[in-house]
């Protein structure tokens, strides 16, 4: 089932960002958000986790309206991993991790030994468990995202949300985070949809993409469809060559 977009029409103040937008994006997929500066990528973002609620139209999670779920049920389906995560509080990686149990722990209760479980895994799975105990205001950028990175897949939604989620990683910790996504997708049923700038990233890791320009869906549909040169052109008005890179076995773009 998973998210659908019926006829949405947003603006910011006089500023009209979509109208008249109808998406689907089917549950157990690794959905790629494509397109350049100011087509309303991360204002999909917004209306997906509720942050932000259309001036007309419907945004159905598994058929039923998003204001129809309470913030606590929002975030059991949902969680977030932004593109700046800032605390200004000396909260310990650990501390801040174990955040993403907070919908699944009861008001008056305490964090469950499954819950300390999950907490540790995520830890393990985006490699900060190693300063676990420090403060998140020492961290780097790079540390700091890993570990909202963690927060997110502690949450143990059904899905993961991502806003460039990658852009202060280096090369290394963004293919081996993309790869834990692409494998939770795939072995686990998790639904992911990650605004990315990188088309090649998004390419190699998402089975679906979205392009986005003027606040329309200029295309969707699977990887191996609708990244082509034309589209590409008619998004980004750049000229490229897309192919079939056999040493990963996915279509990748070359800009000319």
């Amino acid at each position: 089932m998973g998210y659908s977009l019926h006829d949405i029409g947003f603006s910011y103040e006089d500023r009209p960002i979509f109208e008249g937008v109808s998406i689907k994006l089917e549950t157990g997929l690794f959905h790629g958000v494509l397109g350049p500066n100011g087509s309303g990528k991360t204002t999909l973002l917004d209306l997906l986790t509720g942050h932000h609620k259309p001036q007309q139209g419907s945004v159905l999670l598994e058929e039923h309206r998003l204001e129809k779920f309470s913030r606590r049920e929002m975030a059991r389906k949902c969680a977030l991993v932004p593109q700046d995560f800032r605390v200004n509080f000396p909260f310990t990686v650990f501390q801040v991790v174990m955040m993403g149990r907070y919908p699944h722990v009861g008001r008056f209760g305490g964090p469950s030994q499954a819950d300390l479980d999950l907490v540790e895994q995520a830890m393990d799975a985006t490699g900060v468990r190693a300063f676990a105990h420090r403060y998140v205001t020492e961290l780097s950028g790079g540390e700091r995202q890993r570990v909202v990175f963690a927060r997110a897949l502690a949450q143990n939604a059904e899905t993961l949300i991502l806003d460039e989620a990658t852009s202060n990683l280096d090369i290394r910790h963004t293919l081996s985070l993309m790869r834990l996504v692409a494998e939770r997708v795939c072995q686990a049923g998790l639904t992911a949809i990650a605004v990315m700038q990188d088309i090649n990233l998004a390419a190699r890791f998402c089975q679906s993409l979205v392009f986005l320009k003027n606040g329309r869906v200029a295309a969707h549909g699977p990887v191996e469809e609708v990244l082509t040169e034309a589209v590409i052109r008619e998004v980004f008005e750049v000229e490229a060559r897309a192919y079939l890179d056999e040493t990963i076995n996915r279509r990748q773009v070359v800009f000319l």
